[in-house]
C-alpha cells in the first residue's frame, strides 16, 4: 500500500489545529492512517503554503433550487422571497434544472465540501445524487398549513422519500406546517435527525404569536385563508419545539432572530444551531445574534442555503462572512463548525470531519490565511 503525506503551514484536525510539524499521512484513496511529527514522517513529504483542513460539511442547502441563482432581487424581505420562490419553482424545463443542479454540485465539490444536508421537495436532485461524488443526508421536506389537507402533504412526501430510498420528511417552517403534520413528522423520525427553517426574522416569531403582521401578505398571495389561525401564544422557536421530544435531534436553520429568551426556553432539547449568513444577507440584510448563540453554549454548524438566496455555495465564504461581522471568532471555532460539528450533526461523524484515523473526510487546503484570518482566503481541494 502506498501513502500521501501532507504538510501545512497549519494543520486543523477538526478538534483544533495539531503540534507545529505536523505531518497528516493518508493512503491513496484518503483514508486517514495518522497524524505523526515530520520527525518521523520520513521522505516524499508533500508541503502545501496555507491550512490544510478535513473537507466542510454543508448543513443545510437546496441544491433542487439552484437554477434559480440570480433570480430572487436581494434585500426584499423573507415575506417577498418566499413568494419569488414559489412563484418561480418548476418553471425551467427538466433539462435546465438538471444542468443547474449538477453545476452546483460541482461547485461545492471544488469548494472542499464533502457532505451535505440537502432539503428535497422534489426527486429533481436524485440523478445526480446517484454519482456519488458527495455525501448527502436528504430531508425530504414537507409543507401544509392548513390542517385538513396534513395527510395529502404526507403521503406526497413519503412518495419522494421512497424515490430516493434514504432521508427523513422535515418539517419546512412553523408557519408552513399545520400540528396535523407536525405530529406526523414527529411520530415517523424514529430519533434521526430532522431539520427546520427557524425564527428567520421577526414578522416569524409576530405570525406565530398572535396570527398577526407580514406574513399575511404571504398567504394571501397564495390564496389561502389563514382566518382560522389566532396564533399559538408563543415565540416561533416555542411554537414547533414542543411537537418533539427533547432528545429528538434538530437541526434549526438561520436562527436571525433567536434571541436569548429563545435560548433559556430550549434548554435540554437536543438542537443543532445552523447558520446561513449570506443568504441572510441576501434576503434580509440581517445576521444572527453569533456572540449570543456562542456564549449560550449553543452547538453550531453551517450552511449555504441555496442559490436562489446566495451568490455561491462555499462554506469557506461563509466563514468569511462570519469572521467578518463577529471579528471575535477565532478560525480554529469556524473550521470547526464547518467540519467536525457539521459531520457530527448529520450523523456522519464516523467517516468525515476530522483526521481521526480510519475516516475518510477529504482533504482541503485554504490559501491565503494572513495573520490567522479567513478576510482573503481561498480554498483548494486536495482529496
Amino acid at each position: 500500500m502506498t501513502y500521501r503525506k501532507f504538510k501545512a503551514d497549519f494543520l486543523f484536525t477538526g478538534e483544533g489545529f495539531a503540534r507545529e510539524d505536523s505531518v497528516l499521512v493518508t493512503t491513496d484513496d484518503g483514508r486517514v492512517q495518522d497524524v505523526i511529527p515530520a520527525a518521523a514522517a520520513g521522505e516524499d513529504v508533500a508541503y502545501y503554503p496555507g491550512v490544510l483542513s478535513p473537507g466542510f460539511v454543508n448543513c443545510h442547502c437546496h441544491l433542487e433550487l439552484s437554477h434559480m441563482r440570480g433570480v430572487v432581487p436581494e434585500a426584499t424581505g423573507l415575506v417577498e422571497f418566499l413568494s419569488t420562490v414559489i412563484r418561480g419553482r418548476g418553471v425551467e424545463n427538466p433539462e435546465a434544472i438538471a444542468g443547474a443542479i449538477a453545476a452546483g454540485e460541482e461547485e461545492m465539490l471544488v469548494g472542499g465540501i464533502v457532505a451535505v444536508g440537502d432539503i428535497c421537495n422534489t426527486a429533481d436532485t436524485l440523478e445526480q445524487k446517484r454519482k456519488g461524488r458527495l455525501h448527502y443526508y436528504n430531508f425530504i421536506e414537507t409543507i401544509g398549513f392548513i390542517e385538513g389537507g396534513a395527510q395529502l402533504r404526507f403521503d406526497h412526501s413519503r412518495r419522494v422519500l421512497a424515490d430516493f430510498g434514504d432521508g427523513v420528511i422535515v418539517p419546512h417552517a412553523p408557519y408552513s406546517v399545520s400540528p396535523a403534520l407536525f405530529r406526523m413528522i414527529a411520530e415517523q423520525a424514529g430519533g434521526r435527525v430532522l431539520t427546520i427553517h427557524n425564527q428567520e426574522s421577526e414578522a416569524e416569531n409576530a405570525f406565530l404569536l398572535v396570527g398577526k403582521g407580514e406574513f399575511l401578505r404571504l398567504y394571501a398571495a397564495l390564496g389561502l385563508d389563514v382566518s382560522f389561525f389566532e396564533g399559538t401564544g408563543v415565540r416561533s422557536l416555542e411554537s414547533w419545539l414542543a411537537y418533539f421530544d427533547p432528545a429528538q435531534p434538530v437541526i434549526a436553520v438561520h436562527n436571525v432572530a433567536t434571541r436569548e429568551e429563545d435560548l433559556r426556553m430550549a434548554r435540554g432539547y437536543n438542537l443543532r444551531y445552523c447558520l446561513c449568513p449570506n443568504a441572510n444577507l441576501y434576503i434580509g440584510r440581517q445576521l444572527p445574534d453569533v456572540e449570543l448563540l456562542v456564549r449560550s453554549g449553543c452547538f453550531i454548524v453551517v450552511g449555504t442555503d441555496s442559490l436562489a438566496s446566495n451568490h455561491g455555495l462555499s462554506i469557506l465564504e461563509e466563514l468569511k462572512t462570519l469572521q467578518l461581522a463577529f471579528p471575535g471568532l477565532e478560525t480554529s471555532i469556524l473550521l470547526q463548525w464547518a467540519t467536525l460539528n457539521g459531520a457530527l450533526a448529520l450523523g456522519m461523524e464516523q467517516q468525515l470531519g476530522s483526521f481521526a484515523p480510519g475516516k475518510r473526510p477529504g482533504v482541503v487546503l485554504i490559501e491565503g490565511v494572513e495573520g490567522g484570518r479567513l478576510g482573503g482566503a481561498s480554498v483548494k481541494r486536495l482529496i
